[in-house]
Parts: C-alpha cells; structure tokens; sequence
C-alpha cells in the first residue's frame, strides 16, 4: 500500500468515486478505489461494494440489473444505474462474477484510447489514466451501453414529467404547496 492509499473498512460509492479495481492484497482480493483526491483499499470485493452501495441507495444490485434489462434490454456485462440524484453510472468492464472485473464510473470516463498493449487505456476526469484488459471495442461498447441506460432512463423522467405537466398535476400540487405554506405563516402570525 503506498503512501497516497490507507486501508477502510467501510465504503459506500459516491459522486467522487471513480474506479474500483480488483486488487491481490495477501492471498484475499480486495479493491482499490480510486477518487477524484484518494485512494483507498478496502477488504470488500468489487461487487461487494456495488451491491452495499446499491442497498445504501435503496435498491438491491439485483434489482439495478433487472432494471437495466427492462430500459435497454442488456443482460450480460450490463451497466447499472446507482444512483439517479447524483447521475451514477457503473460500467464492468467484464462479468461482474469474474475477479477481475473493474468497475468505472460513467461520468469520470473522459478519453479512452487502444493501448501499445491491445488493452484500453482510460483517461479519467482528473487526468489519471488506467489500463484496463479488455479491447477498445469492447470498451467503447460497454460505455455505449452505459450512456444509453442514462438516456433512457432520463426520456422515462421526462415522459412522466410532461405526462403530468399536461393533467395539471403539478399545478394542482403547486397550488397547494403554497396554501399550506401559507396557512402555516398564518397560524404562527396569529
């Protein structure tokens, strides 16, 4: 472990995490999470941490995938929506049962390229890069999958959005929102 990492017991991804990298720590694997500022190691799995940040978010990873396969159809290498509030994506780079399956975020993808050694080679928003072991084919495929999720998901937001625009809905609650406010001003004013 180098300076820059220290050993957690407990993580839960955030907006910040970028990566999470299947590491050999002793004879265990462990992961190594990368942040836009830190990096830590964690006695946890990769897909052990998705799963507990999946129930830190309310749903299971079982549920994120089954929801993954109703919006875009994917059943294999699927990308997972964490979190919607703060736009969190998740992309394996292979079977999420394998080992070495890392685990990226979406939103902290900014280049990626084929390496001298036929992997892909990802620059992340801080300008960190990472080598990954797997094709730029099969990496560019894994991050249209993973856009694509986003973007269904946010035209289902906006669908219902515009579907309860039109029945007045919003107004109604509106409306309502601002008498109840205002009787609460009242009954303290008094």
């Amino acid at each position: 472990m180098s300076e820059k990492e220290r050993m957690i017991e407990e993580y839960e991804i955030s907006p910040y995490t970028m990566a999470i990298l299947p590491i050999t720590y002793g004879s265990k694997l462990y992961s190594e999470i990368w942040e836009l500022e830190n990096r830590f190691i964690s006695p946890f799995k990769p897909l052990d941490i998705v799963k507990k940040s999946c129930e830190y978010f309310g749903s299971s990873y079982e549920g994120r995938r089954n929801g993954t396969r109703r919006l875009i159809g994917v059943t294999h290498k699927a990308p997972i929506m964490l979190d919607s509030y703060t736009s969190s994506f998740l992309i394996p780079t292979t079977s999420p049962m394998n080992p070495d399956c890392i685990w990226l975020l979406l939103n902290h993808v900014h280049h990626h390229e084929k390496s001298s050694s036929n992997n892909t080679l990802v620059t992340l928003r801080n300008n960190q890069t990472l080598e990954i072991p797997i094709s730029l084919s099969s990496f560019t495929n894994q991050l249209q999958r993973a856009a694509q999720l986003r973007l269904k998901y946010y035209q289902h937001i906006e669908n219902m959005d515009n579907k309860y625009k039109r029945t007045g809905f919003y107004l109604n609650m509106e409306a309502s929102e601002q008498k109840r406010d205002y009787e609460f001003k009242r009954f303290f004013s008094e």
